[in-house]
C-alpha cells in the first residue's frame, strides 16, 4: 500500500476501526440473544404463528415478545449507521483537509487530485459496503426465525424493513457521497457534519412517510357481510366499501357492525367490503424503490464532487 491509498488509510484507520468494533459488538449479542431465542422456540412449528391470525404457543409468543425490542435496537442502531457515516466519514473526507489547509502538502507530492479523491473516497466507500452490508445482514438473521410472527416485528417495521436488505447499504454509500459533497461545498467540517445528519435522516424519514404512495397496494374483495380474508402478514393500507358500479368509498360511511352495519351497507347501496394491503413480497418491491433513489442520489453526489474538483482552486 503505498502513494494516495496509504496516506487514505492512515487517515482513515481509526473510523475503519472502529466501524469493525461495532459490528464485532453487534455481533456477539446478536449472537448470544439469537441463541436463547433458538432455545426458547426450539421444538415449536412457528409456521402456525405467522402473521396476525397466527396461533403461537405461550412460550413462542413470551420469546418473540422478549426479544422483539432488541431486534429493533439493533435495527435502530442499523438506521443511525448511514447519518453517522456522512457526519462524522463523508463530511471531513475533503472538508476538513480544506478546513486545515493539508490539502495543499498532499497535492503538492506529485499526487493529481482526482487520484487523491479515487484514493480516500474509494477506501471510504469499500468500508461503508462492508460494514453496512454486516449490519443489514446481521439484522436479517437475528429476524428471520421469528420473522411476521404473531406480536413480533413484520417485515414493514421500518427496524427491519429500513435497516435490512439492499437499501441499508445503498443509504450509507449515499450518506458518505453526501457528506463528501456537502463537505466540499461547505469547507467547514463542523457546519457539513450538521447538514449532512440532518439531510441523511430527512432524506430517510421521507422514503419511509411516502413509501405507500410509490406502490399500488393489493384489493382484497368479500361481496356483502362475507368474512373479510384473515390479514396473515400483509401490511395493512385500511378498508373501502363497494358498489356495484366498483367505486370505493370511505370507510367512515358506515361505522357500525352486524345488523346496523348489514342496514347501513343497504342504505349506501355497498355491495361489499374491501381491503387494501400490502402483501409481504412488496418488501422487495420497496427494497428496490429505496436502492435505487439512494443510488441514483449517489452517483450525482459522486458526480459533482468529481466536477467541483477539478477546478483545482476550490482546494488551495
Amino acid at each position: 500500500m503505498t502513494g494516495s491509498l496509504w496516506l487514505a488509510w492512515r487517515q482513515q484507520r481509526l473510523l475503519v476501526l472502529a466501524g469493525l468494533l461495532l459490528v464485532a459488538a453487534c455481533t456477539a449479542w446478536a449472537a448470544l440473544r439469537r441463541a436463547d431465542l433458538m432455545d426458547a422456540v426450539a421444538g415449536y412449528d412457528l409456521t402456525e404463528c405467522k402473521g396476525w391470525n397466527g396461533d403461537c404457543q405461550p412460550q413462542v409468543q413470551l420469546a418473540v415478545f422478549e426479544q422483539s425490542p432488541e431486534i429493533r435496537v439493533l435495527g435502530g442502531i442499523g438506521l443511525l449507521v448511514p447519518s453517522a457515516i456522512g457526519m462524522f466519514w463523508g463530511a471531513p473526507l475533503i472538508g476538513r483537509e480544506i478546513e486545515r489547509g493539508t490539502v495543499k502538502l498532499a497535492l503538492t507530492q506529485g499526487v493529481g487530485v482526482r487520484s487523491w479523491f479515487a484514493a480516500r473516497f474509494g477506501l471510504a466507500a469499500l468500508c461503508t459496503v462492508v460494514i453496512s452490508t454486516a449490519l443489514a445482514a446481521l439484522i436479517a438473521w437475528w429476524w428471520e426465525p421469528i420473522a411476521n410472527v404473531l406480536a413480533g416485528v413484520y417485515w414493514y417495521d421500518p427496524y427491519v424493513l429500513n435497516a435490512s436488505g439492499p437499501s441499508a447499504v445503498a443509504g450509507a454509500l449515499c450518506a458518505l457521497a453526501a457528506g463528501t459533497a456537502i463537505g466540499l461545498l461547505v469547507r467547514r467540517t463542523v457546519p457539513a457534519m450538521v447538514i449532512t445528519g440532518s439531510a441523511v435522516l430527512g432524506l430517510a424519514a421521507a422514503l419511509t412517510f411516502f413509501r405507500r404512495d410509490f406502490v399500488t397496494p393489493v384489493d382484497r374483495i368479500t361481496p356483502g357481510m362475507t368474512p373479510k380474508q384473515p390479514i396473515g402478514s400483509a401490511w395493512s393500507a385500511g378498508y373501502r366499501y363497494l358498489t356495484p358500479d366498483g367505486a370505493q368509498h370511505p370507510l367512515e360511511n358506515c361505522l357500525f357492525s352486524g345488523d346496523e352495519l348489514r342496514a347501513c351497507m343497504a342504505e349506501h347501496h355497498f355491495v361489499g367490503r374491501v381491503h387494501k394491503v400490502y402483501p409481504s413480497s412488496d418488501f422487495w418491491t420497496f427494497q428496490a424503490i429505496d436502492t435505487a433513489v439512494y443510488l441514483v442520489l449517489a452517483a450525482a453526489f459522486v458526480t459533482l464532487t468529481a466536477v467541483l474538483l477539478r477546478r483545482r482552486h476550490r482546494l488551495v
